[in-house]
């Protein structure tokens, strides 16, 4: 049996971790409220563009000159899966959800016969995924140097998916993140980003939108600009799905050292009542001996 010592070490202990979550928990909720607020507000136009994009693509495909971040490559063999995770841990589930999510993808598109390589933003999904696929890494974006990841870095990973593209290095690209619901949920996402999907329902109305000028000219400038924004939704998204974690999982942290605190200090109000008990009979005891 511990010590009162120990015992009473071990309380002060949990005491001190037990501030430290409860002080994450609150910077967790501060910053949950901007984030999801950004997250929310980026939804639209992302939805927007998305729409307009799956239009353009059912008007454009199977034409000369169309581009090839738009129709394709015309083939569907090798896979790039880009996965958006943070930097920080003490999240919960929140990046482990996000690589099991990844690592479920390449083992169906493996087992089609299909070749699978990586595209890793952020540090906290980079050793299962290694451990996994140990030769399939085709890039990492590390973001340690920024507070908090942006457009500029969007930017900077589009461009690079973009130049990947170019070179022939993969045929279809899909964007891992996690989508933020709320506090207490968030929905591991995938979304093919490269080539634009084309929806059904856009090659539906495909016939109600004239655009001028023409598509072509048209993509060249939108094209881009949607890849950005695809990928900058999905760090917003990410933003406040951590945060959203964080909050739950220091939550529940604190809660969990406030029952171990109190199950130490029964532990030890038991012991020292004990050991006066024993102090009491052996000066009893003495005192009759005399």
């Amino acid at each position: 049996m511990a010590s009162l010592k120990e015992l009473k070490g071990r309380i002060n202990s949990v005491k001190s971790t037990q501030k430290i979550t409860k002080a994450k928990q609150m910077v967790a909720a501060a910053k949950l409220r901007k984030a999801q607020a950004a997250a929310e507000a980026a939804r639209p136009y992302a939805e927007r563009m998305s729409a307009v994009m799956a239009n353009l693509a059912a008007k454009v495909i199977g034409h000369e000159g169309a581009p090839k971040l738009l129709t394709g490559t015309g083939r569907d063999q090798r896979h790039l899966l880009v996965v958006a995770n943070s930097d920080k841990g003490l999240a919960g589930a929140f990046n482990s959800n996000i690589v099991r999510a990844a690592l479920a993808r390449a083992r169906e598109l493996q087992e089609a016969g299909k070749q699978v390589e990586f595209y890793l933003i952020g540090r906290k999904g980079r050793a299962p995924i290694r451990r996994a696929h140990p030769n399939a890494i085709a890039q990492m974006f590390d973001t340690t140097d920024v507070r908090e990841p942006g457009y500029a870095e969007a930017e900077r990973v589009a461009v690079e998916l973009m130049e990947m593209f170019e070179a022939g290095k993969f045929d279809v690209a899909h964007l891992f993140f996690s989508r933020f619901r709320s506090a207490l949920l968030q929905e591991p996402t995938e979304r093919q980003i490269i080539p634009v999907p084309a929806t059904a329902s856009a090659a539906a109305s495909q016939a109600a939108v004239e655009y001028e000028p023409d598509e072509e000219e048209i993509l060249r400038e939108l094209l881009p600009r949607y890849l950005k924004t695809q990928i900058f939704g999905a760090l917003l998204e990410n933003m406040a799905s951590e945060q959203g974690a964080s909050m739950t999982a220091m939550d529940n942290a604190t809660r969990n050292a406030g029952d171990l605190i109190n199950r130490l200090t029964i532990q030890y109000n038991r012991s020292r009542q004990a050991a006066i008990t024993t102090e009491l009979i052996e000066i009893i005891a003495g005192a009759e001996a005399l």
